[in-house]
């Protein structure tokens, strides 16, 4: 991601507002098929020291699966794989350690219901605990009834927070997706649209709409290949940036990446370089393949 925000240059920055740009798409059909959704959650332990917790959800043609990272130590992660004939294993236990610490996995995936992508909507939910401190719950479960269950120390429930989210999709230049760009923000429809003459990309142009509100608009989109511009959306900054240049330099099914990424005020830079425990927004990273 590094490299990828360091393609782009303060003067390519156009600041608009989503609340008053105006392009209605509720007639757009959306084909895009999401494969694999990672969020990236922040905790605060007790003890003030800071884990990243990372849920990665998936879906092939084997069945849908999990994964759970904590921190930045590749041995600290654990992979369950939900395959149909294997119900057993949508719901359990595991354990390892990270950091010196013992974490503990919970999940239960056995009611999950699930819209078109690999990422449960409801009747789940996903526990992780270090040294017996509760520090990130997903899903249904109250905190009251995970605190009785998981918790029987009575330890508070550590502050977690979403400061980032990667997804895969494939389709046909059209994706779709929802974002909350602050804890206390509404989440938002965010839709990408890549099109051009007869529905191929001809005379290529960028589409990125939020709320069925048009925010960004780029032209002649194979010469503007890669750019970013600054839209507002809940009164926050938001940077917009993208890169397509594999579309149409690359392999036939070359990867886009499109991101958005929430800074503190106007008079920030355009992000280049963070690392993640300092992050202090929220960011939303898109791989795009226009073909699987």
């Amino acid at each position: 991601m590094r490299d990828f925000a360091s393609c782009f240059g303060e003067h390519a920055i156009k600041v608009s507002d989503a609340s008053c740009s105006g392009s209605s798409t509720s007639s757009i059909h959306l084909p895009a098929i999401q494969n694999t959704v990672s969020s990236l959650y922040k905790t605060n332990l007790s003890t003030q020291k800071q884990l990243l917790v990372t849920i990665t959800w998936r879906k092939n043609l084997m069945g849908q699966g999990l994964s759970v990272h904590v921190d930045d130590d590749p041995s600290s992660l654990c992979k369950i794989d939900t395959k149909s004939w294997s119900f057993w294993k949508k719901k359990g236990t595991t354990s390892f350690e990270s950091c010196s610490i013992k974490i503990h996995v919970f999940w239960d995936l056995s009611l999950a219901k699930y819209g078109s992508g690999p990422e449960p909507v409801e009747g789940f939910y996903v526990v992780v605990i270090a040294d017996s401190e509760l520090i990130l719950l997903l899903g249904d479960m109250g905190e009251e009834t995970a605190r009785k269950k998981f918790n029987p120390n009575k330890n508070p429930i550590a502050d977690f927070f979403l400061i980032g989210r990667k997804e895969y999709v494939t389709g046909k230049t059209l994706y779709s997706t929802r974002a909350q760009f602050h804890d206390r923000g509404k989440v938002h429809d965010i839709l990408i649209r890549c099109k051009g003459e007869y529905g191929g990309l001809k005379d290529p142009e960028l589409l990125v709409i939020i709320d069925q509100k048009k925010v960004v608009h780029v032209k002649r989109l194979h010469w503007k290949f890669r750019g970013n511009q600054t839209i507002f959306v809940d009164g926050l900054a938001v940077d917009m940036m993208w890169d397509v240049h594999n579309w149409f330099f690359g392999l036939s099914s070359g990867e886009a990446v499109f991101m958005f990424r929430t800074r503190s005020g106007l008079e920030s830079r355009v992000w280049l370089e963070e690392k993640e425990k300092e992050r202090v927004g929220f960011s939303l990273l898109i791989y795009a393949c226009d073909s699987p």
